[in-house]
């Protein structure tokens, strides 16, 4: 963390990082103030959604370090996974989608209800476009409370690009990065993949990375 701020400060750049390294800009910044605002919501029950690698389970794990509960992978939500959540005030299911066993999902909503308890979920869209088979729980999703993580703006790209070429102990110029931002995919998924591209091609010449590689990258 110290290294990357140190960064920032180098390239003249706003520090908006959390103490957890985690960075907060206009495209999760209601999310974020959301969850650090708990238990102070309209309802028990909260659906945050994004693209993959927008930082959902960074986010719920800043969460939970600060309000404690438990997080369970929906994929192996289960009886034994409900019967452990029900000891939990604030349940997280990760990676919601319509594989999970429905009738589970609708009991632990039921649960949550009747016990003020809290059940955050995460997912690629919002739980209320998720198709559920039973009725019943298609109109319990109705009473989640909804807040999406959109897609990064350049400031956030710079703070994201920075972070990722900082964790693999990369340094670039800004305007190396800027020239990366105007060109690169804006999407989370496609920053990390091409993070990765220049980082494998830089090893793969023994050659530190400049614009060439960055061309190189960005035309495969």
């Amino acid at each position: 963390m110290k290294n990357l701020n140190q960064l920032l400060l180098n390239f003249d750049y706003k520090q908006n990082f959390t103490d957890d390294d985690f960075y907060v800009g206009v495209c999760n910044h209601h999310t974020f103030e959301l969850l650090n605002n708990w238990p102070r919501w309209e309802k028990n029950f909260l659906s945050i959604s994004g693209a993959k690698y927008s930082g959902k389970s960074h986010m719920v794990d800043i969460f939970l370090k600060k309000f404690k509960g438990i997080k369970i992978d929906a994929k192996t939500f289960d009886e034994d996974k409900l019967n452990i959540a029900d000891g939990y005030q604030n349940v997280i299911l990760e990676d919601l989608s319509c594989d999970i066993n429905e009738k589970l999902l609708y009991t632990l909503i039921n649960i949550v209800e009747q016990n003020n308890k809290f059940l955050i979920t995460t997912s690629l869209k919002p739980i209320t476009e998720i198709i559920f088979k039973l009725e019943d729980l298609r109109s319990r999703t109705k009473n989640f409370l909804l807040t999406k993580i959109g897609n990064p703006d350049d400031e956030f790209m710079f703070a994201l690009i920075l972070k990722n070429l900082s964790d693999r102990q990369i340094t670039l110029d800004k305007k190396l990065i800027d020239f990366i931002i105007k060109r690169v995919e804006r999407s989370y998924g496609k920053i990390f993949e091409f993070i990765y591209k220049i980082d494998r091609i830089s090893l793969k010449k023994k050659k530190s990375i400049d614009l060439k590689i960055i061309k190189e990258a960005l035309d495969e």
